[in-house]
């Protein structure tokens, strides 16, 4: 294998201007940065638990005066987030981290059974920790999905190597930073900037017991080829994409529903792996349905994500911005129908990363529309005659993140069971009631099919990030 030292730039998507610059380190200095982090680990996992949770406790308090109040202008600098909506990440990591601090003693405190089944004996389980966990985490919620391993690893006695994407390099410094601020070792939450060369050489180090990935279908293969490659078996956690459906009932309130769906499918211009990406509406409100989501939609403001007016900002590159448009103008000469103007968003031209949202009706699944990540401010709406159609459609996709549902449950009591009923035959992670694109960090955040593997957040998190050890004592011998 060969490597090179070069520079790695991260350029805006505003206006293609280079913004951060980052020198990567040698396959030497990357070996010596994790046996550093090798060595602190082994000193940090015999900290009590008390102390871990206490300098945990230090780090929430001083969050949002240390690393939070960077995260806005941060994430509005190197991708393009709009200002305005920059605050809610540094508000969800901080939820994020408070749940996984609150469970954390009885998730990884030892766990004693019961003698009066086997007397003479006591016995326990203990969770011990893992060792070196390598995180790499995705350029569109950097502290968002960071936070699920990153956080609750320290906690768990682990060190932690923080490969942050080239989109956002600053998110994994300021997050390092602000830890060590807090009292964690400096050497225990080590950033690294990797080609995918030295990426791969981390993956593969005999020091690193755990990789938790964060990204793309392909570089979740990537990954797991990488570890299989490695001796010994090493874990691999992926949380990869998703094409996130939403169904609309007949009883669905409108009023109430149309502009929760239209904010899962356009925040951060739809560059979320649980977006909303494609919707089935019943027949019998399918017309005033998207008549009302085409008029939130047409009043959106695309423009500089530096101005506090400015709602939806640029997609995170001009490559990504050719996709999407290729994917729509696809959807076009296949018979789907674009029900919003371009002319509405004259920033958004070829050749810059402005994509204007769209929203797309006569569309079916022979369009990769309906089928493949779109990852963009573009969604497709399709009519259905019943539960069973959506379900069927619903579950046509090689992902399987999240699913969301849509019916007034309070007004009608069936409405809750029949929502039991789809929810049951929903090939996915997270099935949504009423809302959508929002992790709750006391549930699981898991996928199926071609969405990854593993869990992160909830109790079983931690069960991730640990491994159980058995104590087994006879403590009477007569």
């Amino acid at each position: 294998m060969v490597f090179s030292t070069t520079i790695q730039t991260t350029i805006s998507p505003h206006d293609q201007s280079s913004v951060t610059e980052r020198i990567y380190p040698s396959p030497e200095a990357l070996n010596e940065s994790i046996a550093r982090a090798a060595v602190a680990q082994k000193a940090w996992a015999k900290v009590p638990l008390a102390e871990r949770i206490a300098i945990g406790q230090k780090f929430i308090d001083e969050w949002p005066n240390t690393g939070g109040k960077q995260v806005p202008a941060q994430l509005t600098k190197e991708m393009g987030r709009p200002i305005s909506q920059g605050a809610g990440e540094a508000r969800g990591f901080l939820e994020r981290a408070k749940y996984m601090l609150s469970i954390a003693e009885s998730s990884l405190s030892d766990i004693a059974l019961a003698d009066t089944d086997k007397p003479g004996f006591k016995r326990f389980i203990r969770r011990i920790p893992l060792g070196v966990v390598l995180v790499i985490a995705p350029w569109n919620f950097p502290y968002l999905t960071s936070v699920n391993s990153v956080f609750p690893a320290l906690i768990a006695g682990n060190a932690v190597l923080l490969k942050p994407s080239p989109q956002t390099p600053l998110s994994a410094e300021i997050l390092a930073d602000s830890l060590v601020h807090a009292g964690f070792p400096k050497d225990l939450i080590i950033p690294l900037h990797l080609t995918p060369e030295l990426t791969t050489q981390a993956v593969q180090h005999p020091l690193v017991d755990f990789v938790s990935f964060t990204g793309s279908v392909a570089g979740g293969r990537a990954v797991e080829k990488a570890a299989v490659g490695a001796p010994g078996f090493k874990g691999v956690a992926l949380e990869l994409g998703g094409k996130d459906p939403a169904y609309i009932r007949a009883d669905a309130d409108l009023e109430y529903t149309v502009a929760e769906i239209v904010d899962g499918a356009l925040f951060n211009s739809g560059q979320s792996c649980c977006a909303v990406e494609r919707i089935y509406v019943h027949e019998s409100v399918y017309d005033d349905f998207v008549a009302r989501f085409v008029d939130i939609v047409k009043a959106y403001k695309l423009g500089d994500p530096a101005s506090e007016t400015t709602n939806l900002g640029p997609v995170v590159s001009v490559a990504s911005a050719d996709r999407i448009r290729k994917q729509v103008d696809d959807a076009i000469a296949a018979g789907a129908k674009a029900l919003v103007s371009s002319q509405l968003f004259p920033i958004a031209q070829p050749g810059t990363a402005y994509v204007a949202p769209q929203v797309l009706v006569d569309v079916d699944h022979s369009m990769d529309v309906m089928k493949e990540e779109t990852f963009g401010p573009v969604v497709g709406i399709q009519k259905v005659a019943s539960d069973e159609e959506a379900v069927k459609l619903m579950n046509d996709s090689p992902y399987g993140l999240t699913a969301s549902i849509w019916t007034n449950a309070s007004a009608h009591p069936e409405s809750e069971q029949a929502f039991l009923n789809i929810e049951d035959q929903l090939q996915c992670g997270t099935v949504y009631l009423n809302r959508c694109d929002y992790l709750d960090p006391a549930l699981s955040w898991t996928g199926a099919k071609d969405s990854g593997r593993g869990i992160s957040l909830s109790k079983f998190g931690y069960d991730q990030l640990t491994r159980a050890k058995s104590v087994h004592m006879k403590v009477k011998t007569s």
